[in-house]
């Protein structure tokens, strides 16, 4: 799993999981057993876990996001993998092709990083005025490097000039200031999709109200 135990989304994830393998006649403890690593997004604990999870030598795994497929694969070439939550595989090189994946890896993308560019086009349509835009992104992840990547492309098509912040430099309480969110005229703000940022919009939310960005800030959510 690529967020934490106490993440809204993790636990109903899991419960789902479990459901469903029992409608396929899989239950826990009978025919079936089941091995859950919670990564949060960190690249060094995706790492610890996926050598974990290999070293019991599973039948298959189920890896949510790209930190953790990607974390998976250094680890073992062979091991089957089924992904879910992951942006672009074969732009992150996680699968050949998208009709043949190749090696043994396989499962379901969220988006194309070339998607990422409609997140400006949508700012700048809300947004006629704005110039500059700051760009929350996990700069770990090989998805927020791309996604990034696709936003400057076309921003700089529009004349907004942009400028990525890393959600790990992100104040680590909602009632403290970030000096790297938009607070001049004219300025946006695009939060990209990733485990990680999605952990901190509350935090993200909170700071474009408070005193480190105007209020009037448009902002684009991607989660």
């Amino acid at each position: 799993m690529n967020v934490a135990p106490e993440h809204p989304e993790g636990q109903p994830f899991v419960a789902a999981f479990r459901q469903a393998l029992q409608r396929l006649g899989w239950t826990e403890g009978r025919n079936i057993r089941i091995d859950i690593r919670w990564g949060e997004n960190d690249v060094e604990r995706d790492r610890k876990y996926a050598a974990e999870l290999v070293a019991l030598t599973p039948d298959v795994v189920l890896a949510a996001g790209t930190l953790s497929v990607t974390a998976l694969q250094r680890v073992s070439r062979t091991l089957p993998i089924v992904f879910v939550d992951v942006s672009d595989p074969v732009g992150a090189g996680l699968v050949e092709r998208m009709d043949r994946p190749g090696g043994s890896t396989t499962g379901f993308m969220i988006f194309e990083y070339s998607l990422s560019a409609k997140w400006i086009e949508l700012l700048k349509q809300v947004a006629p005025n704005v110039r500059r835009a700051a760009v929350i992104r996990n700069a770990a992840n090989p998805a927020g490097i791309a996604q990034f990547g696709a936003i400057r492309t076309t921003a700089s098509s529009l004349g907004v000039d942009v400028s990525p912040i890393d959600i790990r430099a992100m104040p680590a309480t909602s009632n403290t200031p970030s000096q790297s969110l938009p607070a001049r005229p004219n300025a946006g703000l695009v939060v990209t999709s990733s485990a990680a940022v999605s952990a901190h919009i509350d935090q993200i939310i909170t700071l474009r109200g408070g005193t480190s960005c105007r209020q009037s800030t448009p902002i684009v959510l991607s989660l």
